[in-house]
């Protein structure tokens, strides 16, 4: 399989896990990803040669260039200590303890490579980190502090990894060498990420000093930093392209203030372009651990040595060991926090430290790391127990994934706050939890919330509308109208839903007999002409027969009356030619149709609303004003079709101008909502985003427009 089809087919996978992800709410799409992985490596022999090197590069560098990007400024700092104290001395500490445990636990295993799998287990996966975040209310400090820790601990694991395999692989290993590298390693990579990025923001300031403004080359030159960084840190001077990329993310976010040329639409385009690129990695990078499971464990499958079974009891038991260590581990510091040092206000909680040691799960970085181990050793012998190996790391992740999946959700809720969760829904833009109202404060939806902005858009229009301006507010009603119909269709159980549809199609049925009364006695009168009458009354048919289809009616379109077979194809063809050809009295005729028939429509529904046999509150204020507002719409733009070019003109800044009134109106409701306690600001604040993207679009499309 090539490239190009690999990728096609992952990017496909990805979509596909999303969508089944929103149905599946109880497993997190990460393990989707990694099911949908095993299945087409099995089922399809789907394979992907698997290189560190390209894999760290093309997946790790820009995913941990983004999180350092992400991660609050104010959080960072005051986590420094824990973060970097469980990222560099946890991570030795649990390759020390648990290489000898792994030694004892499978004796026929070398230490060497007891010490070599341990140190690829130790760091937790950025990527998994923040798959599984998101699904549970984790506390903000146990989220920021895993999160953080995981930015860093990549180096010292891949570096105690590599120095476990050299021994293994050369028989001989040197501490102090070892140290000497990892403090070279850190402190380089660090110079590396922090001097281009500085170097890179020099560049965007004298370019911008220069009048050089675009957009779009400010964001292509961002989504390249991680890979330069990277690069020139590994590949030129031997140095931690992790933490180099981790620096240069970090200083990006600290130093934006610093760039001239930063302005609001290359902010928005630059994040926008980062979560497509961050949601299409994170799937691949999950779909490949999947489809390398099967891989690291065949070996295992096949061979009598240890059994299968034996080997997954050998896999839970090192998890176990390593999730105990961490959770020793922040009780000790939380101990030493509040006790001696007495930083921390809050006492040990052994709640607090499991959630934190769950919440360290393992990824894509040790499914590289192991599959990078050689298949000999220096004298030509096979590297030990390489199958083992992999077999072990392996089902470590699908361990450590499943427990945090299962477990966290149990412990976690009973940890967090109001606030917590709110931020939660801030965040997770996809998740159809948000919808649901906070039971506690009596928070309404959020799809309610956006009803009651539109419909207050809505209202503003209305009371703003004159006869200069009627048809670009009708215009913007309709659409309005749609959206709200989009929105209830969401918003409501299948019963409502057919109720209201019901409704919508018998006062339609209504307004379509009043319009053909309207057309029959326009061409008695003979106010059109035959060919006008014949194309108006076969769209009417049209729309009759559609009706009659969704009502689940049998009906036939009508014949057309006062046609021969002969004028029938005349006027088939006729119709084919219209746009370019049609005469222009029978345009007028049809936009006069158009004009009286929609009046006629609007008379019909409020005769038919007012006849004493039919109650009015069958009828929904919201279905009723949505077909009116149609027949006005269609009325205005019959009376303005064919306006010179200036008039048009001058519709299109009305639309603008009365479009930005409508969203400024949709931000006060905002304020109504937030004042009265029936949404919390988290949401308040979604809410005001999404404003102001209608916002950016709306006067980026009037700007394409008039250039």
């Amino acid at each position: 399989m090539t490239i190009l089809e690999a990728v096609l087919v992952l990017l496909g996978l990805v979509l596909v896990s999303n969508v089944a992800s929103h149905y599946i709410k109880i497993v997190p799409v990460s393990l989707i990803q990694v099911a949908l992985g095993v299945l087409i490596a099995v089922f399809f022999k789907f394979k992907i040669e698997l290189d560190t090197t390209w894999f760290l590069l093309l997946f790790i560098a820009p995913l941990l260039f983004n999180d350092g990007r992400d991660f609050p400024k104010k959080e960072l700092w005051e986590l420094r200590g824990p973060i970097f104290e469980n990222a560099i001395l946890l991570v030795f500490i649990t390759t020390i303890i648990g290489g000898f445990f792994v030694n004892w636990l499978v004796p026929t295993m070398p230490l060497a490579v007891s010490f070599a799998l341990i140190a690829i287990l130790s760091p937790t996966d950025p990527v998994a980190v923040q798959s599984i975040s998101k699904r549970v209310n984790l506390p903000k400090s146990i989220l920021h502090l895993v999160s953080g820790e995981s930015l860093i601990n990549d180096a010292s694991g891949l570096i105690a990894f590599k120095y476990a395999v050299a021994a293994v692989v050369t028989g001989y290993f040197s501490i102090s060498k070892a140290a000497g590298d990892f403090v070279y390693m850190s402190i380089v990579g660090f110079l590396v990420g922090a001097v281009i990025m500085y170097l890179l923001i020099w560049v965007r300031n004298q370019l911008y000093n220069v009048h050089f403004h675009d957009a779009i080359f400010n964001v292509v030159l961002q989504i390249l930093t991680p890979f330069l960084v990277y690069v020139v840190a590994e590949d030129f001077l031997h140095a931690s392209g992790v933490i180099a990329v981790v620096t240069a993310g970090i200083l990006d976010h600290v130093q934006t203030k610093r760039v001239a040329g930063q302005t609001p639409e290359i902010t928005l385009l630059t994040n926008r372009t980062w979560d497509v690129i961050v949601y299409c990695l994170n799937g691949v990078v999950f779909l490949i651990l999947g489809i390398e499971l099967p891989v690291a464990m065949t070996a295992v499958f096949k061979s009598t040595r240890y059994g299968t079974i034996k080997s997954i009891w050998y896999a839970f038991v090192i998890w176990f060991m390593i999730l105990v260590i961490r959770i020793i581990w922040i009780l000790g510091y939380q101990s030493f926090s509040y006790y001696i040092t007495k930083k921390e206000t809050k006492k040990p909680k052994f709640s607090v430290a499991l959630s934190a040691g769950l919440s360290g799960v393992r990824g894509a970085i040790t499914m590289a790391g192991v599959l990078s181990v050689p298949a000999f050793v220096g004298n030509g012998a096979p590297f030990p127990d390489r199958s083992l190996m992999l077999f072990i790391a392996a089902c470590v992740i699908i361990i450590s994934l499943l427990a945090a999946s299962i477990t966290l959700p149990l412990i976690a809720p009973g940890q967090g706050t109001v606030q917590t969760r709110a931020t939660l829904i801030q965040d997770e833009e996809s998740d159809d939890d948000e919808d649901e109202p906070d039971e506690e404060h009596h928070y309404v939806s959020f799809d309610v919330a956006r009803l009651y902005m539109m419909n207050s858009a809505i209202a503003y229009l209305e009371s703003n509308r004159t006869e200069a301006n009627q048809r670009a507010v009708f215009d913007i009603i309709m659409d309005y109208e749609v959206a709200i119909r989009k929105y209830q269709r969401r918003f409501h159980d299948k019963a409502t839903f057919n109720k209201k549809m019901n409704e919508t199609l018998a006062l339609q049925r209504v307004a379509l007999n009043g319009k053909r009364d309207a057309i029959n006695n326009l061409y008695k009168q003979k106010l059109i002409n035959k060919d006008a009458f014949w194309i108006a009354s076969r769209r009417l048919n049209h729309t009759e027969y559609k009706i009659s289809q969704i009502n689940g009616d049998k009906q036939t379109q009508r014949n057309m009356p006062h046609l021969n077979l002969i004028d029938r194809l005349i006027r088939l063809i006729k119709i084919w030619q219209w746009n370019e050809s049609e005469s222009k009295k029978t345009k007028a005729d049809l936009r006069l149709i158009q004009k009286v028939g929609s009046q006629a429509a609007i008379d019909a529904i409020k005769k038919f609303l007012n006849r004493d046999d039919i109650n009015k509150k069958d009828f929904s204020a919201q279905t009723v004003h949505f077909l009116i507002v149609y027949y006005q719409n269609q009325i205005q733009e019959a009376k303005s079709f064919g306006d010179s070019e200036l008039e048009e003109q001058q519709y299109e800044a009305q639309v603008l101008e009365l479009k930005t009134q409508a969203l400024e109106a949709e931000r006060k409701a905002i304020d109504t909502l937030i004042d009265n306690h029936h949404i919390p600001k988290s949401m308040g604040l979604r809410l005001r985003q999404n404003v102001n993207y209608e916002e950016t679009i709306l006067l980026n499309d009037y700007k394409n427009e008039n250039e």
